[in-house]
């Protein structure tokens, strides 16, 4: 909860006055509307670091759950506050290839369906087609980010495994091959698609709702 918070708020919320701001309208280069969302998705990914390292650690733990004060204790006896922020540099460069492509893909996808179907972009069957087709690119470009990140962050709190995300990238490739870095394809794509489906149908209503314009 902390991490989706902080993290998606960040990056979904604060997309379309950031695209704005850099005058990346309906007919802007496509490059623009992916800067905004790699802007908005690196910001947030800073501010849930800690959220996400504490998430993984507890997620991969193997006997008897740890409370999560615990794990914060630990973590902060052994590393310090800097350990809160391992793997940031994987998780910046996976937020910002995942945001630019959600938000990017998504924002352009729905001018070609309404443009092919005639439907407003505004219309629910728009904004679930132009979920879908960014669902599915994002499993594309952010799997082998996903791969790192979480390796980075699995470490154990009293031991490196890794010397950052070159060596980590590198090991990886040296063991299980190019092709490992998309290891789990298909279950990446079922949970991104629904996700990615509600997630920007939701800020869709709310942007409405309030008032503000719709991506």
């Amino acid at each position: 909860w902390g991490r989706e918070g902080s993290y998606a708020s960040i990056k979904l919320g604060a997309y379309a006055p950031v695209r704005d701001a850099l005058g990346a309208g309906k007919d802007a280069p496509f490059y623009l509307k992916f800067l905004a969302g790699a802007i908005t998705g690196g910001v947030g990914s800073i501010v849930g670091n800690p959220f996400d390292v504490m998430k993984t650690l507890a997620q991969a733990n193997k006997g008897k759950a740890v409370p999560l004060g615990t794990l914060v204790g630990n973590m902060y006896h052994d590393q310090g506050i800097a350990g809160f922020y391992r793997g940031l540099g994987a998780n910046i460069g996976r937020a910002c290839v995942l945001n630019a492509t959600k938000m990017g893909v998504y924002d352009i996808s729905k001018g070609q369906v309404a443009d092919a179907t005639g439907w407003d972009r505004k219309d629910p069957r728009t904004v679930f087609m132009s979920s879908v087709m960014s669902g599915f690119c994002m499993t594309i470009t952010v799997s082998p980010w996903d791969m790192i990140r979480t390796k980075l962050m699995n470490q154990p709190t009293d031991a490196k495994l890794y010397d950052g995300f070159v060596d980590c990238l590198v090991k990886t490739v040296q063991e299980g091959g190019v092709l490992s870095l998309w290891r789990g394809f298909i279950p990446i794509w079922a949970r991104f698609a629904p996700t990615a489906t509600i997630q920007l149908l939701t800020i869709e209503t709310l942007y409405s709702t309030f008032g503000y314009a719709q991506i």
